[in-house]
């Protein structure tokens, strides 16, 4: 055998290992960090810090618990703006909601409170935004959700608007805990067809 033939051999050698080196590893990450979803479903929506505190979700040992979370107690803010912002403290762990965060949550859910309403199911403009009981609320990830150590960006999806809307949300390693670091999901989505003169 010449030296061609002992190059050419090697390198078709290699070429096999790392295709297969790679078919193994795209097995294993199937359902990992692609588009996976979670449902919670939630008997009556929190209207407390402790209220909150009591569904199961509250160890917060996931990011998507926190995600469904956050937009439960941003459901009670037309009701009690204190107790909401006590809810969103906790999630927040470390960090409390600073005084941009309460300007910007007051100011894209004035007059619109059933932004907040639409993530769950049975929640339509036609409606009202008004969620079936007991209510339930999927998230999401996507294929880059996960791609920063310790950060995650997940999605709930509104039925008032054409794409999905982000939460933002950082694990503190030492409790292994998912806490809200960025609310992202209030933007305007369609107003509820009793509100809408072209309706």
């Amino acid at each position: 055998m010449g030296l061609f033939d002992s190059i050419k051999n090697a390198a078709e050698r290699t070429l096999k290992q790392e295709a297969t080196k790679a078919v193994n590893e795209a097995v294993q990450n199937i359902g990992k960090g692609r588009n996976h979803s979670e449902k919670f479903t939630f008997a009556t929506l929190a209207g407390s810090l402790a209220e909150l505190q009591a569904y199961p979700e509250a160890t917060l040992d996931s990011a998507f618990k926190t995600a469904a979370l956050t937009v439960v107690a941003l459901c009670n803010y037309e009701k009690d703006e204190q107790a909401t912002i006590e809810m969103l403290n906790f999630l927040k762990g470390p960090e409390d909601v600073s005084t941009y965060e309460k300007q910007f949550i007051k100011e894209r859910l004035a007059g619109k409170y059933y932004k907040t309403f639409s993530f769950f199911e049975g929640a339509t403009p036609e409606n009202g935004y008004k969620p079936t009981t007991p209510y339930t609320i999927s998230v999401s990830e996507n294929p880059y959700s996960f791609d920063n150590e310790n950060w995650a960006t997940l999605f709930v999806t509104s039925s008032g608007a054409d794409s999905p809307r982000q939460i933002k949300l950082r694990k503190k390693p030492s409790t292994g805990q998912w806490f809200l670091n960025d609310i992202q999901c209030l933007s305007d989505i369609r107003v509820p067809v009793s509100e809408d003169p072209w309706a």
